[in-house]
């Protein structure tokens, strides 16, 4: 897609969404629940037990076995329960959906939420392809919904300070940026078998450790670069665990280049232990975050009247509705809030992200730079 295509369906879309399936403020935001295969579904029970501005009306879930198991694990009646989609979201009438099947399904749920004017919040990434991410955005346009994604390391309240004091110029310019996120691999995990059976199945998944990690310093780069759209995207794939993982990658390395800035993304199902953590180099200093709450800081080399030692900095926690991705959907959808271009969560972020990914896909099968439309 060229550049004025995409920021002209995004345009569109954000002009006309606000306001749309508004529900009083006064009263708990209606969510259904499509599908429970995704394991980062637990989040939105646990939430549940701790908000009152949500409620779960519906959940879309054709195993009874796995609707069972989830029930008495988090003690929801099975009367909320619906073989599919269309007839939970027909019966329970919910202001909003959160999708939590394969990605290749998202798709599916906006087909099925955007006509009835249901806003959408999806699990990372977006789609499994840059096609069926501009078929979703056009869906969202076309009936004035939401489309929004969920990312562990959106609520991460050190990424949202590194990121505004980049902004406020405290490293200088920013000239590279490194991510790492990933862990020994699912098999090694023992995640869940209804989880696994698509997670390493580049039909339902897009691909492997790419998609599965390689897409949060996607996000993060646009979140932090205002939209800027990079030159380039290179990427180098490998199967190390072949045994366990013969359809995907299960190591991604991702670069993206604009003309004045580098990122590396770093994306794996090897690691010894689970990081999720990101540097920021500038021209006067660095930032790293190891976790979602600590944030240091190092100068520059010869900075001056700079202090050598790298300092911790002070990281405020994020406050409600933004510390929780379902208080802030339902936020969103009361009209409380309005997704800050380029955000995280935003549609815009998550199209160029897939537009990232695809190249860094393509790149890795094609063995060449994949150099983006202006």
């Amino acid at each position: 897609m060229t550049k004025g295509l995409w920021q002209g369906l995004v345009g569109a879309w954000a002009l006309t969404v606000a306001g749309v399936g508004e529900s009083s403020a006064t009263e708990p935001v209606r969510l259904g629940v499509a599908g429970l295969t995704h394991t980062h579904v637990h989040w939105i029970f646990e939430s549940a037990k701790r908000r009152d501005d949500f409620e779960i009306v519906g959940i879309a879930e054709s195993d009874p076995a796995l609707a069972e198991r989830y029930a008495a694990q988090h003690g929801f009646d099975l009367s909320l329960v619906y073989d599919d989609l269309d007839t939970m979201l027909a019966e329970t009438r919910p202001d909003g959906v959160t999708a939590f099947g394969t990605i290749r399904d998202h798709l599916a749920v906006v087909q099925a939420a955007a006509p009835r004017g249901i806003h959408v919040m999806v699990e990372k990434p977006l789609a499994v392809s840059l096609e069926q991410a501009q078929a979703m955005a056009e869906l969202a346009q076309a009936h004035d919904i939401h489309l929004l994604t969920n990312y562990e390391t959106s609520w991460y309240a050190s990424h949202h300070e590194a990121v505004e004091r980049v902004r406020a110029g405290e490293i200088g310019t920013l000239r590279k940026a490194v991510f790492h996120h990933g862990h020994a691999g699912p098999v090694a995990l023992d995640i869940n078998s209804e989880f696994l059976d698509w997670l390493i199945d580049p039909h339902w998944n897009g691909a492997g450790a790419l998609t599965d990690f390689g897409c949060y310093g996607a996000n993060l780069a646009v979140w932090m670069t205002d939209g800027r759209r990079p030159r380039a995207v290179t990427a180098v794939t490998q199967q190390l665990q072949p045994e366990h993982y013969p359809l995907v990658d299960d190591e991604a390395t991702i670069v993206i280049a604009w003309d004045d800035m580098q990122a590396i993304v770093q994306a794996s199902w090897n690691w010894p232990r689970s990081r999720k953590d990101m540097a920021l180099y500038g021209t006067r200093g660095q930032f790293l975050a190891p976790d979602g709450a600590r944030l240091t800081a190092l100068p520059a080399d010869g900075e001056t009247g700079a202090d050598d030692a790298e300092r911790s900095l002070p990281v405020p926690a994020l406050a409600a509705p933004e510390d929780d991705p379902f208080s802030w959907f339902s936020a969103v959808i009361r009209g409380d809030l309005e997704p800050a271009p380029w955000s995280p969560g935003a549609l815009d972020n998550n199209l160029l992200v897939m537009e990232i990914l695809q190249s860094a896909m393509d790149s890795a099968a094609r063995g060449e730079t994949v150099v983006l439309e202006p």
